[in-house]
């Protein structure tokens, strides 16, 4: 599995993730979410941002008649 990484700036992972940056801001600060520091920059790679995604997901459960 070889995917390309990308590198998001904090306001293009909050598009990323259909959420707003004060959101992302906070995911941050109680370090719910994995990032980059650039100096003083975050810095988010796509692929974590799919991981943080697949965490979150739950199935459907089948209806029983």
């Amino acid at each position: 599995m070889n995917k390309k990484k990308r590198i998001l700036t904090l306001v293009e992972a909050a598009e990323y993730l259909n959420v707003n940056p004060r959101f992302m801001r906070r995911l941050v600060a109680e370090r719910r979410i994995t990032f980059h520091k650039v100096g003083r920059f975050l810095r988010f790679d796509q692929n974590d941002l799919d991981a943080f995604l697949d965490a979150g997901r739950v199935e459907r459960i089948e209806q029983l008649r």
